[in-house]
């Protein structure tokens, strides 16, 4: 794919931009995003997903003894260390870490809970939670408005679909 700014050099970014449910993209060569002020700062001119992810989760200074230090009792991983390495050493990481994940997920992707796509063999149970969720909202506006035929067919159909999920 060449890029999309200059036409000349082979497009190495790739940039998704999701605003208000309208996708766009953007395929630039290193040299143009440069230009545009796309690249990193503190990266040597290049990406670095640990670089980004140090960023969004807002490390505190080096450890230097002056606070606790956040560590994980099962593997030892601390939290600045986690922003290093860009993945945890444990499963009880995200216990130990909750507290600081929860706001950077929330700016990240506008919430703590994952709303994405989900994979049609494992996503029967899912789809049908999330679909009880949507009708709840239904059903919460059905009542605000006073419209309470609407209400009970949604109240009926919520009901079914718990049933149906045990």
């Amino acid at each position: 794919m060449i890029c999309q700014e200059c036409g000349k050099r082979p497009a190495t970014l790739h940039f998704t931009k999701i605003v208000n449910g309208e996708k766009s993209e953007l395929h630039i060569c290193e040299a143009c995003a440069r230009e545009r002020g796309e690249i990193i700062p503190g990266t040597g001119g290049g990406f670095s997903i640990h670089n980004l992810l140090s960023g969004l989760l807002d490390f505190e200074p080096a450890e230097t003894g002056i606070k606790p230090v956040l560590r994980c009792e099962t593997c030892g991983m601390t939290y600045s260390q986690f922003g290093k390495i860009g993945r945890f050493g444990c499963a009880d990481c995200y216990r130990t870490f909750a507290d600081r994940l929860e706001p950077m997920l929330k700016r990240v992707q506008g919430g703590k809970v994952h709303v994405g796509k989900v994979p049609r063999r494992a996503g029967g149970k899912m789809r049908t939670k999330r679909e009880i969720e949507r009708l709840r909202r239904e059903l919460q506006l059905s009542v605000e408005r006073e419209d309470f035929e609407t209400a009970a067919r949604l109240r009926d159909r919520i009901r079914e679909l718990e049933r149906e999920i045990g």
